[in-house]
């Protein structure tokens, strides 16, 4: 039996302020990623990407249409309803790695689970801490780690708490090429062997390729969602994308 999609954009349109200033950042967009998907979005600047993300993860709220993340609707949640739902079924993986400095790369890691009230899963943080290459350095805060490795806890943060699906901003930007290579091959994995749900905003081909889909964006609408890209052939459909209409 088919699972339903970890996420679910029906129809959805953003629109912000009224009558001639109304500007319509999303315009009839519908997107779904299966559970074990990695999908990247990308687009020029003011395509849209930022804002598909937003309304996604529930921070955001769309002018019309349907945002389900899993079985849940998330149209029409109140704020309390939509924090519990970030917090129990959404990860979070940003360019700057949003650390807090002061805790260890362990409690870092336990931080979603403490803001809840929740009991740590320890034996999935233990796996993951392992799988991810941070034994040896569990105990020590971001500023001792080095970029990647900071990126690791991040990564481990947001998948700990087993979340429907993760939202990755631009999570290579911060990292040099053999560090960023090896974030997105630890975010394939996870994906492909892990079954988890991955949407990743970034405007890099060499980070896109990484991914199975890659859905354009342009006007806040989609323009392409295509498999099997390489990083040239993004590349070029980026450049299309920003090409003046005739």
């Amino acid at each position: 039996m088919h699972s339903s999609p970890a996420l679910q954009l029906t129809d959805v349109t953003r629109r912000y302020g009224v009558g001639d200033a109304a500007v319509v950042a999303l315009d009839g967009v519908s997107l779904a990623i299966d559970p074990g998907e990695f999908v990247a979005i990308m687009g020029p600047s003011g395509s849209g990407k930022s804002t598909l993300m937003h309304l996604a993860a529930g921070l955001d709220a769309p002018t019309t249409g349907s945002v389900r993340i899993g079985d849940a609707e998330l149209v029409g949640l109140d704020d309390a309803s939509l924090t519990r739902l970030r917090r129990d079924r959404v990860g979070f993986v940003f360019q700057a790695f949003n650390l807090v400095p002061t805790l260890s790369a362990r409690d870092n890691i336990r931080l979603p689970f403490d803001l809840a009230g929740r009991r740590a899963d320890d034996a999935l943080i233990d796996l993951l801490v392992s799988w991810l290459g941070l034994s040896g350095r569990i105990d020590h805060r971001p500023g001792e780690l080095s970029g990647g490795q900071q990126q690791r806890v991040a990564i481990a943060r947001a998948l700990a708490t087993r979340p429907t699906i993760v939202f990755a901003d631009e999570p290579t930007g911060n990292l040099d090429s053999r560090t960023a290579a090896d974030v997105l091959a630890i975010l394939q994995q996870a994906a492909r062997e892990h079954g988890q749900a991955i949407c990743m905003v970034t405007h890099d081909p060499i980070a896109a390729e990484a991914a199975d889909r890659v859905v354009l964006l342009a006007d806040g609408r989609i323009r392409g969602d295509e498999r099997g890209l390489d990083r040239a052939a993004i590349a070029s459909r980026m450049l299309a994308l920003q090409e003046p209409v005739a």
